[in-house]
C-alpha cells in the first residue's frame, strides 16, 4: 500500500519558536517554501486557512505556478464562500494545476474565530453545513445540468459548473479528493460520508486505534472505505539523545516568545481534537516510544503540535506503527519550517518509504504462505 507525505508551507516563516518575520505575503519565501518541499519527495504541501490570514486559495495558485509535480491541499472552511462559487473555484484551480488539488474541510473548532468572519452557528451546526456543503460540491462536480436545491443552509435555483475538476474518482466521476478532519460526535458521521481521508492530529497509537475503528465503522455504513492521515512535527538529530536536547531546546524557547507575545499557557479549545491531543498529554510528555506531548501542553492543543523524536531511522520505525493500524498518510512540518522540510527529504521519507515496502513484501509472502 503506498503512503502519502504532506508538508504545510505558509506565506512568511513562522513557527512557536519563531516570530514572524517579512511580510505577511512573501512571495519568494513561499516559492522556495513549496520547491523544497518538491525537491525533498513530499506528495502534497497543505496551505493552512486561518481567520486573519492570507487567502489560502490563491497562496495554492502561486505555489503551483512555482511547481511541477507536487500537488497541494487546500484548507477550506465551510460556511464563508457559497457551495456554488466554491465548486468553480476548487475545479478551476484544480484544472490550471494539472490535478494537483486536494481540499481539506475544516468545519471550525472555535467559535470566536469563527465569528471572525461573521459565523455564528454552533459547533454541531457547522458540521451539519458542512455535510449539505460537500453534498452539494459532488452534485455541481456530476451534474450534465443545472438543478434547484432548497436545503437547511443553503438555497439555490439552476445551479450548475461548467468547469470541471480535471482528477476523477474511482467511478471515473470529475471530483476534487476530500480530506477531512474532526472528532466529535457530530463530525464522525460527516466523514463516513464523504471522506477520503479522515485527518487526525498525532494522536497516541490507543487514540489512533480507537478513533479510526469509529470512522472505519461510519463509512462502512454507506458502502465506502476511508484512509487516513496523522500529523506529527518530526525532531531529528544523527543521535536519539541530541534528538531529545533539541526538543527541550524548542520548548525552551515555545515558553520564551509565548511569554514575549503575551500568552498565558494555553487552555483546551472547543475542539476535540485539541482536547484528545491534551488527554493524550496527561499520560506524561512521553507517550508510547516516542511521542512528545510538551508543545501541546503548552499551547493547550493547538494546532499539530505533538512531535516525533529520535533519529530518522527511530521516527521511521515510529511511523510504520501507525501505518500498521492503516494510516497512509503523515503530515509532517518541522519548528524550523523551511529546513526541516529539506532535512526530512534526506533520510527521514526515503527510511520510511523503504520500511512500508518491507512491511508490505512481508504481508505479500505471509499471505502466499498461508
Amino acid at each position: 500500500m503506498s503512503i502519502e507525505f504532506i508538508g504545510m508551507i505558509q506565506s512568511q516563516k513562522t513557527s512557536e519558536i519563531h516570530l514572524p518575520q517579512g511580510p505577511v505575503v512573501d512571495p519568494d519565501y513561499v516559492r522556495r517554501f513549496a520547491q523544497a518541499h518538491e525537491q525533498a519527495g513530499f506528495d502534497r504541501i497543505l496551505v493552512p486557512h486561518h481567520s486573519t490570514g492570507p487567502d489560502a486559495a490563491l497562496t495554492v495558485s502561486h505555489a503551483a505556478a512555482a511547481t511541477e509535480r507536487i500537488g497541494f491541499m487546500l484548507a477550506h472552511r465551510p460556511g464563508f464562500v457559497a457551495p456554488t462559487l466554491a465548486a468553480r473555484q476548487f475545479a478551476t484551480l484544480d484544472q490550471y494545476s494539472g490535478g494537483r488539488l486536494a481540499v481539506h474541510y475544516i468545519s471550525g473548532g472555535s467559535d470566536s474565530e469563527q465569528r471572525r468572519d461573521g459565523d455564528y452557528l454552533d459547533h454541531d451546526q457547522r458540521y451539519a453545513r458542512t455535510d449539505e456543503y460537500l453534498g452539494i460540491l459532488r452534485r455541481l462536480w456530476t451534474s450534465d445540468a443545472p438543478f434547484d436545491h432548497h436545503g437547511d443552509h443553503y438555497r439555490f435555483d439552476a445551479g450548475f459548473s461548467e468547469v470541471k475538476p480535471r482528477q476523477r474518482d474511482a467511478a471515473g466521476r470529475p471530483h476534487v479528493p476530500v480530506y477531512f478532519g474532526g472528532a466529535s460526535d457530530a463530525a464522525l458521521p460527516v466523514a463516513g460520508r464523504h471522506a477520503d481521508v479522515y485527518a487526525l492530529w498525532g494522536e497516541s497509537l490507543d487514540q489512533v486505534r480507537e478513533l479510526t475503528s469509529r470512522v472505519r465503522a461510519e463509512a462502512a455504513a454507506h458502502g465506502r472505505e476511508v484512509r487516513f492521515s496523522v500529523s506529527f512535527r518530526p525532531i531529528l538529530a544523527a543521535t536519539e539523545d541530541a534528538a531529545w536536547a533539541r526538543a527541550e531546546r524548542i520548548l525552551e524557547e515555545t515558553r520564551r516568545l509565548r511569554v514575549v507575545q503575551g500568552f498565558s499557557k494555553g487552555g483546551p479549545q472547543q475542539s476535540v481534537g485539541a482536547r484528545r491531543l491534551l488527554a493524550a498529554a496527561e499520560k506524561g510528555t512521553r507517550v508510547d516510544k516516542r511521542l512528545w506531548t510538551a508543545i501541546a501542553q503548552e499551547t493547550g492543543g493547538r494546532s499539530n503540535t505533538t512531535a516525533l523524536v529520535g533519529t530518522p531511522q527511530q521516527v521511521a520505525e515510529a511511523f510504520l506503527d501507525y501505518y500498521d493500524l492503516g494510516v497512509t498518510t503523515f503530515l509532517i512540518r518541522g519548528f524550523d519550517p523551511l529546513e526541516d522540510a529539506t532535512d526530512y527529504g534526506r533520510e527521514l521519507l526515503p527510511i520510511t518509504r523503504a520500511l512500508v515496502a518491507q512491511r508490505d513484501a512481508q504481508r505479500v509472502a505471509h499471505r502466499k504462505a498461508a
